[in-house]
């Protein structure tokens, strides 16, 4: 991956720069996508530049110096791109939108299959068995499960599975913690009433990028 005539850290470092700039420039899309949604948002820059950007640069840096293997970076960058995008308008207007929600799992298989058809086929599987569980939630306790959500699900859930079964579990234990602090976060500030909801979309992207980005290092590493 490194070429003998370029010193690795230089290597990684302009991998890093490189794919940070590509990632500028896919958040300054994706900020212009949302605010062309029917059901969008109109985000003032740099979030979206700066957000994508640094998960970018990122993955690159990680792929560069080896830690992450590189049938791994198309998934990563997808989810680094979702997660900027549906996250900032379910922090805004707590929901999702299906612009994004619904093309996302197609899209998701499509970036899984660099890992193989193995990884692609299990992707497949955990995608409806993340929307079922989170369909049951929803049914059950609607104010603590979006429909939103409930789709956001299947593209997770492809990607946590293609990389081990218990991956999805993992993730939604982290969701689940993430969401609660951040309710008594809100509710310590005075901006979240007593039984009030807060957005669960934010706690499920952060939850699957860290998951899949620690199953994408063992995968390096080990």
């Amino acid at each position: 991956m490194v070429s003998g005539a370029v010193p690795p850290g230089l290597f990684v470092v302009a991998a890093a720069v490189v794919a940070g700039g590509l990632g500028a420039q896919a958040g300054a899309g994706a900020r212009w996508l949302l605010a062309r949604m029917r059901r969008g948002a109109r985000v003032r820059a740099p979030v979206c530049e700066v957000a994508v950007g640094v998960l970018w640069a990122l993955v690159g840096g990680a792929w560069a110096a080896g830690v992450v293997p590189g049938g791994w970076v198309p998934a990563l960058l997808g989810l680094g791109w979702l997660a900027a995008a549906a996250g900032v308008v379910d922090l805004r207007h707590r929901r999702l939108p299906d612009a994004l929600t619904l093309p996302a799992l197609p899209v998701a298989l499509v970036l899984l299959a660099p890992l193989g058809p193995g990884p692609v086929v299990r992707g497949a599987i955990g995608a409806v068995a993340a929307v079922a569980v989170h369909a049951a939630v929803h049914l059950v306790v609607p104010r603590a499960m979006g429909a939103g959500d409930v789709k956001l699900a299947g593209s997770l859930g492809a990607v946590l599975t293609a990389s081990s079964w218990s991956a999805p579990v993992l993730a939604l234990v982290l969701a689940a913690l993430l969401t609660g602090a951040g309710a008594v976060a809100g509710m310590v500030r005075g901006r979240v009433g007593r039984g009030g909801a807060v957005p669960h979309g934010p706690s499920m992207l952060v939850a699957c990028s860290v998951v899949a980005t620690a199953a994408a290092v063992g995968a390096g590493t080990g």
